[in-house]
């Protein structure tokens, strides 16, 4: 069982070299790292009906993560958290950007499924679940906006320590140098002569 294990993991393994090594062989041969993810996930392949019953589900989603992040925007103003609302305002827009966007391409959608262009109506449910997954990530980063009241915990308070083995007259001294020096302000020279 355990051998059965470190094959897999070695298949893994050479198939993500594999994926790497084609990667700088499309480059030309030169060295090529990309933070890229191999996702081992198949397409799942959705009737032009089934898309347009998941469209539904997505534009649901996005009026969801808007109404989420309304409310987060609405309490930062009540408690006029400057920073938090001004993060909160620009997370939402996008969310509401991507929701209006969405609707178009359900309408694209709705469109390509009555004309029986399965083609179309792919690419117009990938984009509308990509929509989907962007809406989710500005949701993640709204929750991940900080305000002034994590910058600022309380009142500052400043102490001073005196230690009472220093003594209380300055003993500073000067060297004697004999005489003053006193320096006098530098010639201003024009930079055109």
């Amino acid at each position: 069982m355990r051998a059965a294990a470190i094959l897999r993991g070695m298949a893994v393994t050479g198939l993500v070299l594999g994926v790497a090594g084609s990667a700088t062989a499309q480059s030309g041969g030169a060295s090529v790292t990309a933070d890229a993810q191999v996702g081992f996930q198949q397409k799942v392949q959705l009737s032009p009906k089934d898309e347009l019953a998941q469209a539904d589900a997505i534009l649901t989603r996005l009026d969801q993560a808007s109404g989420a992040v309304r409310r987060q925007l609405e309490r930062a103003r009540t408690a006029r958290d400057v920073v938090k609302s001004l993060c909160l305002n620009d997370k939402l827009s996008q969310i509401d950007v991507a929701g209006r966007t969405a609707k178009d391409r359900q309408s694209a959608l709705q469109a390509a499924v009555q004309r029986n262009d399965s083609e179309l109506s792919n690419h117009e449910f990938t984009i509308m679940t990509v929509l989907r997954q962007r809406s989710e990530q500005l949701v993640a980063e709204a929750n991940q906006c900080l305000g002034e009241e994590v910058a600022f915990v309380g009142q500052t308070q400043v102490t001073a320590d005196i230690n009472p083995d220093l003594p209380a007259e300055d003993t500073t001294t000067y060297p004697d140098t004999g005489s003053t020096f006193i320096s006098g302000p530098p010639q201003a020279v024009s930079p055109s002569q």
